[in-house]
């Protein structure tokens, strides 16, 4: 799994080189110092996933989230940093991030964190979830959030959205639904356009927030013979993998 790490501090990046290092599958395609580096490095290295700091020089990380989602095929990107203001999560969840994880977070979290993001799920710390959500609430124009929405995805769709919302990627969905990834990826771009998000993580967060899984619900997968599948199957939080 090819990363790039973006963060200002040398010594940060090397206190995480060492933790995503190759026993645990990963490999280090470049170290960046702020985000103009890091577009440069995405555009010579197509990596796997990003991981990137907020606060550095020149261009921070949102800025540089953002250019970085604008390119074809974009590499998701998992936040790592010490501030976890409001303003900066909805800053990173606007910029297109897929993930926003603390820099205090354990060094299996930060494993577990970088593997669900670079397989296309997301991952949000399990100290800002609730305000991420309640965030997104608040930032959200009411008629963007009509109940009508949800009443234009399929049964189909709902079951991908909820697998989605528990953390799985397509290629997890496709099997677990007995359906192509590319079948899968039709449904998500189906998905984006009916609720009116662009990305995977606020798909997600829209999801809890309008009830069609509920926090805390992250262990069970809907059956492919009933593809709206109760709500009651409940995932534990334990990393908070959304």
């Amino acid at each position: 799994m090819r990363v790039v790490l973006v963060d200002d501090q040398e010594i940060v990046r090397a206190g995480i080189g060492r933790i995503l290092g190759p026993p645990d599958g990963f490999e280090v395609v470049a170290e960046c110092g702020d985000g103009q580096e890091a577009v440069a490095a995405v555009a010579a290295t197509a990596p796997d996933v990003v991981l990137m700091d907020i606060r550095m020089p020149r261009v921070d990380g949102l800025e540089a989230t953002a250019l970085i989602r604008q390119v074809d095929d974009p590499p998701p990107v998992l936040v790592l940093t010490t501030f976890d203001e409001d303003r900066v999560l909805w800053g990173a969840i606007e910029a297109g991030v897929s993930g926003f994880l603390l820099k205090d977070a354990s060094a299996e979290d930060l494993i577990a964190a970088t593997r669900a993001v670079a397989a296309g799920g997301a991952w949000f710390d399990p100290s800002v979830a609730p305000r991420v959500l309640e965030a997104y609430r608040d930032r959200v124009a009411p008629a963007n959030r009509e109940r009508q929405r949800l009443d234009q995805l399929t049964e189909r769709e709902n079951a991908v959205l909820r697998l989605m919302a528990r953390g799985a990627a397509n290629q997890e969905i496709g099997e677990t639904l007995f359906v192509s990834e590319a079948t899968v990826k039709s449904h998500v771009g189906s998905i984006f356009a009916k609720l009116g998000v662009r990305d995977r993580a606020a798909a997600i967060v829209f999801a809890f927030d309008h009830g069609i899984v509920r926090a805390g619900d992250r262990d069970s997968s809907p059956s492919p013979h009933d593809p709206v599948a109760t709500d009651h199957d409940a995932p534990t939080r334990g990393g908070e993998q959304v």
